[in-house]
């Protein structure tokens, strides 16, 4: 084995084929576009080969805690690659418009748009075509060739990972263990926070009457979120009306997870969906840097696919999220020292335990 022709360098090094070159007045700055792109494609790969893994993982009725273990390292790779792909905006910035105007034109109809890689990527994390902005009139995938389209609508036809997340949350089992009923316990844990808040705002010598009276509305307004969460018909309504898109009993499990987070068995899931929401928050950020990217090189001007460019990229940072119900949970953090307490049989049961001979 030798290293050029382990990792293919004769077919790598040379599939950079600037356009400029070919019409006879070289732009010196199409390379870094072309590599900057080829290296993005070469890490949409990547992502989608970790997600794989993190799939079949989460795709059974079981989720081995081995297994666990390796689903999560996968993620939290992918955090580190997306947080990597963000950083290349910061190269890519160094060329000017002007030197992008040296070869622009040439590129046209061709667009990033077009990257089916970051698509499957976007479907398999879990975005539905129904969630999705609609690419100038169009679907998201009308202007791709038949083959990726198709590629697309298989990625549609499995279950996306959000659905899996959904699926393994609603199996966990400390949530009602053993007569313990973490939705009773919290709820009253809520009530006396929010009555205690209450009647501080009440007695605050420094408040008027008119702000104790918003404060205290603002916390009224607190309540009846916690009560949409724990209450099945209110959060069944919530859901209809687009406010949630994992299931009650799921939520319920992550909220449960983030609580009581320092216990041994749930430390491993905790960092599962602390991923999720780093992989989320990072996707955001590419789509929003890249927005600005584009401002700043074309103005307003329309992308060389024909798209709005600036105004698309910079609504799909905020749409196309898809993990906003895990971000959502911080809402109904308490602190630690008004967590309920577990009993000890289920707290004996997240715990390591190691007996001697």
């Amino acid at each position: 084995m030798e290293y050029g022709s382990y990792l293919k360098l004769d077919r790598l090094l040379t599939a950079q084929e600037p356009e400029s070159l070919k019409q006879g007045r070289e732009a010196h700055d199409e390379m870094l576009f072309i590599v900057i792109h080829q290296a993005y494609e070469l890490w949409f790969k990547q992502i989608l080969h970790e997600l794989e893994r993190v799939g079949r993982i989460f795709g059974g009725r079981l989720v081995d805690d081995a297994e666990l273990s390796r689903a999560v390292h996968a993620a939290e790779r992918v955090v580190k690659i997306a947080q990597l792909i963000v950083s290349q905006i910061d190269v890519l910035e160094t060329m000017t418009p002007m030197d992008f105007l040296e070869f622009r034109d040439l590129l046209v109809p061709a667009s990033g748009f077009q990257s089916v890689q970051f698509r499957l990527i976007e479907t398999r994390l879990g975005l539905t075509r129904s969630d999705r902005l609609k690419f100038d009139g169009s679907d998201f995938d009308a202007r791709l060739p038949d083959d990726a389209r198709l590629r697309i609508a298989a990625a549609e036809a499995q279950p996306s990972l959000r659905a899996e997340i959904d699926q393994w949350l609603s199996r966990t089992p400390f949530v009602e263990m053993g007569g313990f009923d973490f939705r009773a316990a919290y709820d009253a844990a809520i009530d006396r926070m929010l009555k205690a808040d209450i009647e501080t705002i009440r007695r605050h010598p420094q408040l008027t009457e008119p702000e104790k009276r918003v404060q205290i509305a603002s916390l009224e307004t607190s309540s009846a979120m916690f009560d949409a969460l724990l209450d099945d018909a209110r959060f069944e309504a919530v859901r209809a009306d687009g406010g949630w898109t994992m299931s009650r009993r799921a939520l319920q499990a992550a909220l449960f997870i983030f609580l009581y987070r320092d216990e041994p068995a749930l430390q491993l899931p905790f960092r599962m969906l602390r991923a999720l929401m780093d992989i989320d928050e990072q996707m955001a950020l590419w789509r929003l840097r890249h927005a600005l990217m584009v401002s700043r090189m074309i103005g307003r001007k329309v992308g060389t696919g024909g798209s709005s460019g600036y105004d698309y990229l910079r609504g799909s940072a905020e749409r196309h999220r898809v993990y906003n119900d895990l971000f959502a949970i911080a809402t109904f953090l308490i602190p630690r020292s008004d967590l309920p307490p577990l009993p000890q049989a289920v707290r004996a049961s997240m715990r390591y335990r190691y007996e001697g001979m």
